[in-house]
Protein backbone atom coordinates (compact mmCIF):
# COMPACT_ATOMS: atom_id res chain seq x y z
CA UNK A 1 0.00 0.00 0.00
CA UNK A 2 1.29 3.66 -0.84
CA UNK A 3 2.18 5.16 2.04
CA UNK A 4 -0.52 7.90 3.46
CA UNK A 5 0.08 11.34 3.14
CA UNK A 6 -1.67 14.94 4.59
CA UNK A 7 -4.92 14.51 4.69
CA UNK A 8 -5.38 11.34 2.68
CA UNK A 9 -8.69 8.95 3.49
CA UNK A 10 -7.98 5.41 4.06
CA UNK A 11 -10.77 2.98 4.40
CA UNK A 12 -9.04 -0.46 4.62
CA UNK A 13 -11.08 -2.46 1.50
CA UNK A 14 -14.20 0.12 2.02
CA UNK A 15 -14.26 1.98 -1.65
CA UNK A 16 -15.80 5.31 -1.44
CA UNK A 17 -19.11 6.05 -3.60
CA UNK A 18 -18.57 9.56 -5.77
CA UNK A 19 -20.73 11.01 -3.39
CA UNK A 20 -18.13 13.76 -1.90
CA UNK A 21 -14.70 14.92 -1.67
CA UNK A 22 -12.61 12.82 0.07
CA UNK A 23 -10.29 15.73 0.75
CA UNK A 24 -12.36 17.34 3.03
CA UNK A 25 -11.82 15.26 5.62
CA UNK A 26 -13.22 17.44 8.67
CA UNK A 27 -16.30 17.62 10.40
CA UNK A 28 -16.58 19.74 13.57
CA UNK A 29 -12.97 18.87 14.49
CA UNK A 30 -11.39 21.43 16.49
CA UNK A 31 -7.36 21.76 17.82
CA UNK A 32 -8.52 23.12 21.30
CA UNK A 33 -12.26 21.55 23.00
CA UNK A 34 -14.89 23.92 21.86
CA UNK A 35 -13.45 25.36 19.39
CA UNK A 36 -15.27 26.47 16.45
CA UNK A 37 -17.59 23.96 14.25
CA UNK A 38 -20.21 24.39 11.81
CA UNK A 39 -23.46 25.48 13.88
CA UNK A 40 -26.16 22.39 14.48
CA UNK A 41 -28.59 23.38 11.87
CA UNK A 42 -32.85 22.53 12.11
CA UNK A 43 -33.76 19.79 10.21
CA UNK A 44 -34.74 20.96 6.59
CA UNK A 45 -38.19 19.02 5.70
CA UNK A 46 -37.87 20.02 1.84
CA UNK A 47 -38.03 16.88 -0.47
CA UNK A 48 -36.84 18.51 -3.10
CA UNK A 49 -33.18 20.53 -3.11
CA UNK A 50 -33.38 24.27 -3.11
CA UNK A 51 -31.54 26.66 -5.73
CA UNK A 52 -27.96 26.20 -5.70
CA UNK A 53 -27.88 22.88 -3.22
CA UNK A 54 -25.65 20.76 -4.17
CA UNK A 55 -27.20 17.04 -4.91
CA UNK A 56 -25.53 13.57 -4.43
CA UNK A 57 -26.74 11.18 -6.05
CA UNK A 58 -26.37 7.24 -6.31
CA UNK A 59 -28.21 4.03 -6.26
CA UNK A 60 -27.79 1.01 -4.06
CA UNK A 61 -28.64 -2.83 -5.00
CA UNK A 62 -29.15 -5.24 -2.18
CA UNK A 63 -28.94 -9.15 -3.31
CA UNK A 64 -27.85 -12.25 -2.67
CA UNK A 65 -24.21 -12.00 -2.61
CA UNK A 66 -20.75 -14.54 -1.68
CA UNK A 67 -18.31 -12.02 0.30
CA UNK A 68 -14.91 -13.11 1.48
CA UNK A 69 -14.12 -12.79 5.15
CA UNK A 70 -10.03 -13.48 4.74
CA UNK A 71 -10.16 -17.06 3.36
CA UNK A 72 -13.33 -17.99 4.71
CA UNK A 73 -16.67 -17.24 1.95
CA UNK A 74 -20.38 -16.44 3.55
CA UNK A 75 -22.98 -16.77 1.24
CA UNK A 76 -25.12 -13.79 2.94
CA UNK A 77 -27.37 -10.28 1.65
CA UNK A 78 -25.04 -7.16 0.74
CA UNK A 79 -25.48 -3.86 -0.49
CA UNK A 80 -23.75 -3.94 -4.47
CA UNK A 81 -21.63 -7.42 -2.86
CA UNK A 82 -19.59 -5.31 -0.65
CA UNK A 83 -18.91 -6.16 3.14
CA UNK A 84 -18.97 -3.15 4.78
CA UNK A 85 -21.19 -1.73 1.83
CA UNK A 86 -19.49 1.36 0.04
CA UNK A 87 -18.96 4.46 1.79
CA UNK A 88 -21.58 7.04 0.92
CA UNK A 89 -19.61 10.39 1.53
CA UNK A 90 -21.31 13.85 1.03
CA UNK A 91 -20.98 17.64 2.66
CA UNK A 92 -23.26 18.93 5.18
CA UNK A 93 -26.42 20.81 3.95
CA UNK A 94 -25.95 18.29 0.61
CA UNK A 95 -28.88 17.03 -0.82
CA UNK A 96 -28.59 13.04 -1.06
CA UNK A 97 -31.04 10.97 -3.70
CA UNK A 98 -30.50 7.36 -3.36
CA UNK A 99 -31.92 4.66 -4.96
CA UNK A 100 -32.50 1.05 -3.06
CA UNK A 101 -33.08 -1.58 -5.70
CA UNK A 102 -34.43 -4.55 -3.90
CA UNK A 103 -33.46 -7.94 -5.47
CA UNK A 104 -33.69 -9.47 -2.03
CA UNK A 105 -36.41 -12.03 -1.55
CA UNK A 106 -38.10 -10.48 1.50
CA UNK A 107 -39.14 -6.98 2.01
CA UNK A 108 -36.29 -4.42 3.04
CA UNK A 109 -35.72 -0.84 3.77
CA UNK A 110 -32.58 1.57 4.52
CA UNK A 111 -32.54 3.90 7.99
CA UNK A 112 -29.90 6.41 8.09
CA UNK A 113 -28.84 5.73 11.28
CA UNK A 114 -27.55 9.32 13.23
CA UNK A 115 -28.90 11.77 10.16
CA UNK A 116 -31.46 14.11 11.38
CA UNK A 117 -33.69 14.03 8.26
CA UNK A 118 -37.44 14.31 6.96
CA UNK A 119 -39.63 11.97 8.58
CA UNK A 120 -40.86 10.26 5.42
CA UNK A 121 -36.68 9.29 4.40
CA UNK A 122 -36.32 7.68 7.95
CA UNK A 123 -36.77 4.27 6.55
CA UNK A 124 -38.68 2.51 9.07
CA UNK A 125 -42.04 0.09 7.44
CA UNK A 126 -44.85 0.35 9.46
CA UNK A 127 -44.09 3.86 11.13
CA UNK A 128 -42.87 6.26 7.86
CA UNK A 129 -42.66 3.97 4.87
CA UNK A 130 -44.07 0.99 3.69
CA UNK A 131 -41.80 -1.71 3.14
CA UNK A 132 -39.69 -2.50 -0.32
CA UNK A 133 -40.73 -5.43 -1.61
CA UNK A 134 -38.42 -7.79 -3.55
CA UNK A 135 -38.11 -6.60 -7.07
CA UNK A 136 -38.99 -2.49 -5.85
CA UNK A 137 -37.23 0.42 -5.59
CA UNK A 138 -37.54 3.08 -3.33
CA UNK A 139 -35.78 6.51 -3.55
CA UNK A 140 -34.69 7.98 -0.63
CA UNK A 141 -34.34 12.04 -0.42
CA UNK A 142 -33.62 14.24 2.20
CA UNK A 143 -30.77 16.60 3.33
CA UNK A 144 -28.12 15.97 5.79
CA UNK A 145 -27.96 19.01 8.03
CA UNK A 146 -25.19 18.37 10.25
CA UNK A 147 -21.54 17.02 9.81
CA UNK A 148 -21.05 13.67 11.75
CA UNK A 149 -19.60 9.92 11.18
CA UNK A 150 -23.42 7.94 10.89
CA UNK A 151 -23.80 4.31 8.86
CA UNK A 152 -26.93 3.26 7.04
CA UNK A 153 -28.73 -0.20 7.13
CA UNK A 154 -32.27 -1.87 6.54
CA UNK A 155 -35.08 -1.26 9.53
CA UNK A 156 -36.57 -5.20 8.75
CA UNK A 157 -36.25 -8.20 11.33
CA UNK A 158 -33.04 -9.11 11.64
CA UNK A 159 -31.13 -7.91 7.90
CA UNK A 160 -28.63 -5.92 10.03
CA UNK A 161 -27.16 -8.73 10.71
CA UNK A 162 -25.94 -9.72 7.44
CA UNK A 163 -23.66 -7.79 5.08
CA UNK A 164 -26.08 -4.77 4.96
CA UNK A 165 -24.80 -1.65 6.22
CA UNK A 166 -21.96 0.54 5.27
CA UNK A 167 -20.69 4.24 6.47
CA UNK A 168 -21.91 7.34 5.22
CA UNK A 169 -19.87 10.03 6.23
CA UNK A 170 -21.24 13.79 5.97
CA UNK A 171 -18.24 16.38 6.26
CA UNK A 172 -17.98 19.79 7.02
CA UNK A 173 -16.46 21.74 4.25
CA UNK A 174 -15.28 24.62 6.11
CA UNK A 175 -13.34 22.67 8.64
CA UNK A 176 -9.30 22.01 7.53
CA UNK A 177 -9.16 19.25 9.79
CA UNK A 178 -6.11 18.84 12.04
CA UNK A 179 -5.01 15.47 11.34
CA UNK A 180 -3.06 13.45 8.23
CA UNK A 181 -4.82 10.35 7.61
CA UNK A 182 -7.95 8.67 8.00
CA UNK A 183 -9.56 5.30 9.16
CA UNK A 184 -12.70 4.23 8.80
CA UNK A 185 -13.23 1.08 10.61
CA UNK A 186 -16.49 -0.75 11.11
CA UNK A 187 -17.05 -3.76 13.86
CA UNK A 188 -19.22 -6.29 13.22
CA UNK A 189 -20.31 -9.60 15.10
CA UNK A 190 -20.64 -12.42 12.35
CA UNK A 191 -22.93 -15.77 11.90
CA UNK A 192 -24.47 -15.48 8.19
CA UNK A 193 -23.11 -18.16 6.17
CA UNK A 194 -20.80 -19.93 8.31
CA UNK A 195 -23.03 -20.29 11.55
CA UNK A 196 -26.33 -19.94 12.05
CA UNK A 197 -28.77 -18.07 9.90
CA UNK A 198 -29.95 -14.44 11.42
CA UNK A 199 -33.48 -15.25 10.64
CA UNK A 200 -33.40 -18.80 12.14
CA UNK A 201 -31.49 -16.87 15.65
CA UNK A 202 -34.85 -14.74 15.80
CA UNK A 203 -36.82 -17.77 15.33
CA UNK A 204 -35.41 -19.52 17.89
CA UNK A 205 -36.02 -16.64 20.13
CA UNK A 206 -39.36 -16.18 19.20
CA UNK A 207 -40.11 -19.79 19.85
CA UNK A 208 -39.42 -18.97 23.59
CA UNK A 209 -41.18 -15.73 24.03
CA UNK A 210 -44.19 -14.83 26.25
CA UNK A 211 -45.30 -12.02 28.31
CA UNK A 212 -43.23 -9.54 30.24
CA UNK A 213 -42.74 -10.03 33.85
CA UNK A 214 -44.12 -7.06 35.88
CA UNK A 215 -41.24 -5.39 38.29
CA UNK A 216 -37.81 -5.36 37.72
CA UNK A 217 -36.09 -8.48 36.58
CA UNK A 218 -33.30 -8.93 39.12
CA UNK A 219 -32.49 -12.49 38.95
CA UNK A 220 -31.35 -12.34 35.14
CA UNK A 221 -29.15 -15.14 33.82
CA UNK A 222 -25.45 -16.16 34.63
CA UNK A 223 -24.16 -15.57 30.69
CA UNK A 224 -20.58 -16.15 31.95
CA UNK A 225 -21.29 -20.23 32.26
CA UNK A 226 -22.38 -20.46 28.63
CA UNK A 227 -20.02 -21.57 26.17
CA UNK A 228 -18.85 -18.79 24.22
CA UNK A 229 -19.77 -16.10 26.40
CA UNK A 230 -17.52 -14.55 29.85
CA UNK A 231 -17.62 -12.15 32.45
CA UNK A 232 -18.37 -8.39 31.57
CA UNK A 233 -17.59 -4.89 33.41
CA UNK A 234 -21.04 -4.21 32.25
CA UNK A 235 -23.25 -6.58 33.53
CA UNK A 236 -25.09 -9.38 30.58
CA UNK A 237 -23.60 -7.81 27.33
CA UNK A 238 -25.74 -9.96 24.63
CA UNK A 239 -27.52 -13.00 24.16
CA UNK A 240 -25.93 -14.69 20.62
CA UNK A 241 -22.41 -15.95 20.47
CA UNK A 242 -20.75 -15.29 16.97
CA UNK A 243 -18.06 -17.51 15.08
CA UNK A 244 -16.39 -14.45 14.11
CA UNK A 245 -16.01 -10.57 14.96
CA UNK A 246 -15.17 -8.33 12.31
CA UNK A 247 -13.38 -5.42 11.27
CA UNK A 248 -14.12 -4.29 7.64
CA UNK A 249 -15.26 -7.64 7.36
CA UNK A 250 -12.40 -9.35 7.43
CA UNK A 251 -11.22 -11.96 10.35
CA UNK A 252 -8.27 -11.73 12.75
CA UNK A 253 -6.22 -14.42 10.73
CA UNK A 254 -6.65 -11.89 7.64
CA UNK A 255 -6.43 -8.38 9.27
CA UNK A 256 -7.26 -5.38 7.22
CA UNK A 257 -3.77 -3.38 7.17
CA UNK A 258 -3.31 0.05 7.39
CA UNK A 259 -0.10 2.28 6.63
CA UNK A 260 0.99 5.27 7.93
CA UNK A 261 4.50 7.15 8.66
CA UNK A 262 5.62 7.16 12.26
CA UNK A 263 4.50 10.91 13.83
CA UNK A 264 1.77 11.07 11.77
CA UNK A 265 -1.65 12.16 12.94
CA UNK A 266 -4.32 9.73 12.27
CA UNK A 267 -8.37 10.13 12.47
CA UNK A 268 -10.25 6.94 13.45
CA UNK A 269 -14.07 7.04 12.40
CA UNK A 270 -15.21 4.01 14.88
CA UNK A 271 -18.65 2.41 14.07
CA UNK A 272 -20.23 -0.59 15.84
CA UNK A 273 -22.29 -2.13 13.10
CA UNK A 274 -22.52 -5.18 14.99
CA UNK A 275 -26.13 -6.87 16.00
CA UNK A 276 -25.92 -8.28 19.58
CA UNK A 277 -22.28 -7.18 20.83
CA UNK A 278 -20.75 -3.97 23.00
CA UNK A 279 -16.87 -4.03 21.57
CA UNK A 280 -13.69 -2.95 23.78
CA UNK A 281 -11.85 -0.72 21.51
CA UNK A 282 -8.10 -0.26 21.75
CA UNK A 283 -5.00 -0.01 19.62
CA UNK A 284 -1.68 -1.61 21.33
CA UNK A 285 0.93 0.63 22.27
CA UNK A 286 -1.15 4.15 22.01
CA UNK A 287 -3.40 6.29 23.77
CA UNK A 288 -6.14 7.45 21.91
CA UNK A 289 -8.17 10.92 22.05
CA UNK A 290 -11.88 11.28 21.55
CA UNK A 291 -12.96 14.11 20.06
CA UNK A 292 -16.30 12.82 18.40
CA UNK A 293 -19.27 10.58 19.83
CA UNK A 294 -22.12 9.82 17.24
CA UNK A 295 -20.85 12.87 14.62
CA UNK A 296 -21.25 15.19 17.71
CA UNK A 297 -17.58 17.38 19.14
CA UNK A 298 -17.07 16.70 22.59
CA UNK A 299 -13.89 18.39 24.88
CA UNK A 300 -10.71 15.96 24.12
CA UNK A 301 -10.91 12.99 26.23
CA UNK A 302 -7.70 10.88 26.68
CA UNK A 303 -8.42 7.10 27.03
CA UNK A 304 -6.40 4.00 26.25
CA UNK A 305 -9.55 1.52 25.22
CA UNK A 306 -13.68 2.62 25.19
CA UNK A 307 -16.30 0.83 25.11
CA UNK A 308 -18.34 1.02 21.77
CA UNK A 309 -21.97 -0.10 21.81
CA UNK A 310 -24.12 -1.47 19.17
CA UNK A 311 -25.29 1.81 16.94
CA UNK A 312 -22.74 3.98 18.61
CA UNK A 313 -19.83 5.60 17.15
CA UNK A 314 -16.84 7.45 18.36
CA UNK A 315 -14.51 9.57 16.47
CA UNK A 316 -10.59 9.31 17.75
CA UNK A 317 -7.23 10.84 16.90
CA UNK A 318 -3.69 8.99 17.68
CA UNK A 319 -0.27 9.80 16.72
CA UNK A 320 1.10 6.83 15.88
CA UNK A 321 4.22 5.25 16.77
CA UNK A 322 7.02 3.46 14.77
CA UNK A 323 6.29 -0.54 14.10
CA UNK A 324 3.38 -2.92 13.54
CA UNK A 325 0.18 -2.17 16.11
CA UNK A 326 -3.14 -4.35 16.62
CA UNK A 327 -6.19 -2.27 16.67
CA UNK A 328 -8.62 -5.02 18.64
CA UNK A 329 -12.17 -4.65 19.07
CA UNK A 330 -12.93 -7.61 22.01
CA UNK A 331 -16.63 -8.48 22.07
CA UNK A 332 -17.60 -7.38 25.81
CA UNK A 333 -19.03 -10.41 27.77
CA UNK A 334 -17.99 -12.82 25.03
CA UNK A 335 -15.32 -15.54 24.03
CA UNK A 336 -13.68 -13.74 20.33
CA UNK A 337 -12.40 -10.41 19.22
CA UNK A 338 -11.78 -8.36 15.86
CA UNK A 339 -8.24 -7.47 14.55
CA UNK A 340 -7.10 -4.85 12.23
CA UNK A 341 -3.14 -3.97 11.74
CA UNK A 342 -1.75 -0.48 11.94
CA UNK A 343 1.74 -0.75 10.42
CA UNK A 344 4.28 1.80 10.24
CA UNK A 345 7.62 0.33 10.27
CA UNK A 346 8.77 -3.52 9.93
CA UNK A 347 8.10 -6.29 11.89
CA UNK A 348 6.44 -9.50 12.19
CA UNK A 349 2.55 -8.90 11.91
CA UNK A 350 0.40 -9.27 15.42
CA UNK A 351 -1.26 -12.86 16.25
CA UNK A 352 -4.77 -13.28 16.03
CA UNK A 353 -5.56 -13.25 19.22
CA UNK A 354 -2.90 -10.30 20.29
CA UNK A 355 -4.34 -8.97 23.28
CA UNK A 356 -2.80 -5.19 24.15
CA UNK A 357 -2.43 -4.25 27.83
CA UNK A 358 -4.58 -1.49 27.14
CA UNK A 359 -7.67 -3.49 26.92
CA UNK A 360 -7.05 -4.64 30.87
CA UNK A 361 -6.80 -1.05 31.75
CA UNK A 362 -9.62 1.56 32.72
CA UNK A 363 -11.99 1.61 29.46
CA UNK A 364 -13.81 4.33 28.72
CA UNK A 365 -17.96 4.62 28.57
CA UNK A 366 -18.81 7.96 26.72
CA UNK A 367 -22.51 8.31 28.00
CA UNK A 368 -20.43 8.64 31.30
CA UNK A 369 -17.53 10.09 31.03
CA UNK A 370 -17.69 12.18 28.09
CA UNK A 371 -18.56 15.97 27.46
CA UNK A 372 -20.33 17.92 25.17
CA UNK A 373 -17.62 20.80 23.07
CA UNK A 374 -19.63 24.02 23.69
CA UNK A 375 -20.27 24.33 19.74
CA UNK A 376 -22.32 20.76 20.37
CA UNK A 377 -24.29 22.01 23.69
CA UNK A 378 -28.39 23.08 23.22
CA UNK A 379 -29.37 26.15 24.59
CA UNK A 380 -29.78 26.01 28.56
CA UNK A 381 -33.52 25.27 28.94
CA UNK A 382 -35.79 23.09 31.36
CA UNK A 383 -37.86 21.16 30.05
CA UNK A 384 -41.70 21.44 28.73
CA UNK A 385 -42.26 18.01 29.68
CA UNK A 386 -40.77 15.13 31.47
CA UNK A 387 -41.97 11.62 30.37
CA UNK A 388 -40.84 8.21 31.77
CA UNK A 389 -39.32 5.28 29.73
CA UNK A 390 -39.12 1.82 31.63
CA UNK A 391 -36.80 -0.69 29.91
CA UNK A 392 -38.59 -4.15 30.92
CA UNK A 393 -37.95 -7.93 29.45
CA UNK A 394 -35.84 -11.23 30.43
CA UNK A 395 -34.41 -14.25 28.99
CA UNK A 396 -37.22 -16.77 30.27
CA UNK A 397 -39.86 -16.62 28.06
CA UNK A 398 -37.73 -14.39 25.87
CA UNK A 399 -39.40 -10.92 25.77
CA UNK A 400 -38.57 -7.43 25.80
CA UNK A 401 -40.53 -4.29 26.06
CA UNK A 402 -40.95 -0.13 27.13
CA UNK A 403 -43.04 0.78 29.35
CA UNK A 404 -44.46 -3.02 29.95
CA UNK A 405 -45.47 -3.53 26.48
CA UNK A 406 -44.15 -5.02 23.38
CA UNK A 407 -44.05 -2.71 20.32
CA UNK A 408 -47.36 -3.18 18.55
CA UNK A 409 -49.21 -3.42 21.90
CA UNK A 410 -47.65 0.00 23.11
CA UNK A 411 -48.93 3.39 23.64
CA UNK A 412 -46.78 5.99 21.79
CA UNK A 413 -44.89 8.40 23.50
CA UNK A 414 -45.90 11.54 22.83
CA UNK A 415 -44.37 15.73 22.46
CA UNK A 416 -45.68 19.20 21.16
CA UNK A 417 -43.72 20.75 18.30
CA UNK A 418 -41.10 23.35 19.79
CA UNK A 419 -41.30 21.52 23.49
CA UNK A 420 -38.24 20.74 25.29
CA UNK A 421 -38.76 16.65 26.42
CA UNK A 422 -36.83 14.99 29.11
CA UNK A 423 -37.04 10.96 29.17
CA UNK A 424 -35.99 9.62 32.27
CA UNK A 425 -35.04 6.59 30.88
CA UNK A 426 -34.59 3.21 33.72
CA UNK A 427 -33.05 -0.21 32.52
CA UNK A 428 -35.29 -2.58 35.05
CA UNK A 429 -33.85 -5.59 33.48
CA UNK A 430 -30.04 -7.53 33.88
CA UNK A 431 -28.95 -6.71 30.67
CA UNK A 432 -27.48 -3.55 29.19
CA UNK A 433 -29.31 -1.78 26.40
CA UNK A 434 -27.93 0.30 23.86
CA UNK A 435 -30.86 3.00 23.48
CA UNK A 436 -31.42 4.78 20.03
CA UNK A 437 -33.62 7.51 19.24
CA UNK A 438 -34.75 8.38 15.29
CA UNK A 439 -34.74 11.85 14.12
CA UNK A 440 -33.14 13.86 16.64
CA UNK A 441 -29.94 14.05 18.77
CA UNK A 442 -30.47 13.84 22.70
CA UNK A 443 -28.73 16.20 25.03
CA UNK A 444 -27.45 14.78 28.44
CA UNK A 445 -28.85 17.40 31.13
CA UNK A 446 -26.46 18.51 33.82
CA UNK A 447 -22.72 20.05 33.66
CA UNK A 448 -21.67 17.99 30.75
CA UNK A 449 -24.58 18.32 28.26
CA UNK A 450 -23.41 15.43 25.85
CA UNK A 451 -25.41 14.80 22.47
CA UNK A 452 -25.70 11.23 21.74
CA UNK A 453 -28.14 9.83 19.46
CA UNK A 454 -27.48 6.12 21.05
CA UNK A 455 -26.68 5.66 24.68
CA UNK A 456 -25.66 2.76 26.78
CA UNK A 457 -27.79 1.74 29.49
CA UNK A 458 -26.13 -0.72 32.02
CA UNK A 459 -28.14 -3.23 34.19
CA UNK A 460 -30.31 -1.81 36.71
CA UNK A 461 -28.65 1.84 35.48
CA UNK A 462 -30.87 5.08 34.35
CA UNK A 463 -29.91 8.33 32.85
CA UNK A 464 -31.95 11.01 31.93
CA UNK A 465 -31.85 12.64 28.11
CA UNK A 466 -33.48 15.80 26.81
CA UNK A 467 -34.57 16.75 23.03
CA UNK A 468 -35.60 19.39 21.33
CA UNK A 469 -38.97 18.33 19.43
CA UNK A 470 -38.24 20.34 15.91
CA UNK A 471 -38.34 17.57 13.38
CA UNK A 472 -42.51 16.64 13.26
CA UNK A 473 -43.39 13.16 12.61
CA UNK A 474 -43.44 9.76 14.08
CA UNK A 475 -40.04 8.44 15.48
CA UNK A 476 -38.71 4.81 16.56
CA UNK A 477 -37.01 4.47 19.89
CA UNK A 478 -35.54 1.22 20.34
CA UNK A 479 -33.07 -0.91 21.94
CA UNK A 480 -30.05 -1.46 19.03
CA UNK A 481 -29.80 -4.92 20.03
CA UNK A 482 -31.57 -6.12 16.95
CA UNK A 483 -32.96 -9.17 18.64
CA UNK A 484 -34.25 -7.40 21.59
CA UNK A 485 -35.78 -4.88 18.96
CA UNK A 486 -37.94 -7.37 17.02
CA UNK A 487 -38.79 -9.20 20.37
CA UNK A 488 -40.28 -6.48 21.56
CA UNK A 489 -38.30 -3.56 22.78
CA UNK A 490 -39.24 -0.66 20.38
CA UNK A 491 -41.90 2.28 21.07
CA UNK A 492 -42.64 5.39 19.07
CA UNK A 493 -42.83 9.34 19.92
CA UNK A 494 -45.42 10.74 18.11
CA UNK A 495 -45.35 14.79 17.89
CA UNK A 496 -49.36 15.86 18.46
Amino acid sequence: MTPVTRRTALFGGLAALGVGALAACGDNTASTPGGASRPLQGPPLQATPQPGQKVVETTLTARESTVDLGGITARTWAYDDALPGKVIRANAGDFLRVALDNRLPADTSIHWHGIRLRNQADGVPGVTQDPIRPGGRFVYEFTAPDAGTHFFHPHVGAQLDRALYAPIIIDDPNEPGAYDAEWIVVLDDWTDGVGKNPDQILADFQAKTGPIKPGMDMGGMDHSSMPGMSSSRLGDAGDVVYPHYLINGRIPAAPTEFRAKPGQRIRLRIINAGSDTVFRVALGGHTLRVTHTDGHRVQDKQARALFVAMGERYDVTVTVGDGVFPLVAAAEGKNGQALAVLRTGSGAAPAPDVRPAELDGPVLLGATELAAADSARLPDREPDSTIKVALNGQMDPYAWGINGKKHGEDNPLTVGKGQRLRMQITNETMMLHPMHIHGHTWSLPGSAGLRKDTVLIKPMGSVEVDLDADNPGTWALHCHNIYHMEMGMMTTLKYT
